[in-house]
């Protein structure tokens, strides 16, 4: 937990970082607040860095990096292309804007590479894995593995369920018990594999 005045230095090179894309030099810090030496900013610099909430290469007078962008993975923007039933299976329903999202590829585990999109959730069949109407999920065209949860194309309809084998078979299973196993008379396409959800609270 940081102190008061180690909470306004930080906000201070937050707030100079947003605006002119460089941090600070210690002497604009210690002008800055009214420290008697540039030694008393360094003190207060190296209090950010022991609590972890910074990063120094000493011996260079802007180089401070924040922690949370050093952990930070990637920023890649997502497509969002629409909304997809959590229900019983219908037609995808498009979105008439190009929206994205941005997302952070390592917190997901994806590649900055990988072809990927997002898709507002309809329905409820799917509350029993935490996914509930309204969430944004994020897929990743790739290959299913037995039991993920994908949008797949389902006799000329989509739908996001589990993916399932039986006697071999795939088939898409809810995660309601209300509702139905869904089996191919037709087609089966798998058009993404979940990998992320975002929701709004």
């Amino acid at each position: 937990m940081l102190t008061a005045r180690q909470q306004q230095l930080f906000d201070f090179l937050k707030e100079a970082h947003s605006s002119t894309g460089i941090m600070p030099t210690t002497r604009e810090i210690q002008e800055h607040f009214g420290f008697s030496s540039q030694t008393a900013a360094i003190s207060h610099l190296r209090a950010l860095e022991r609590k972890g909430v910074i990063q120094r290469q000493v011996g260079k007078a802007r180089a401070v990096s924040f922690t949370e962008e050093l952990d930070r993975g990637p920023i890649i923007d997502i497509p969002l292309l629409g909304s997809i039933a959590a229900g019983m299976a219908e037609d995808l329903e498009q979105s008439p804007h190009d929206r994205c999202i941005s997302v952070d590829t390592e917190s997901l585990g994806i590649s900055a590479s990988a072809k990927a999109f997002a898709l507002k959730v309809r329905g409820d069949s799917m509350i029993d894995a935490h996914i509930v109407e309204g969430d944004c999920v994020i897929l990743e065209h790739r290959q299913p593995r037995a039991r993920d949860i994908v949008a797949a194309l389902i006799d000329g309809e989509t739908t996001l369920k589990r993916f399932l084998f039986k006697n071999r078979r795939p088939f898409l299973k809810a995660e309601n018990s209300r509702y139905p196993d869904l089996i191919p008379a037709r087609e089966l396409i798998i058009q993404g594999v979940m990998v992320g959800l975002l929701r709004h609270v």
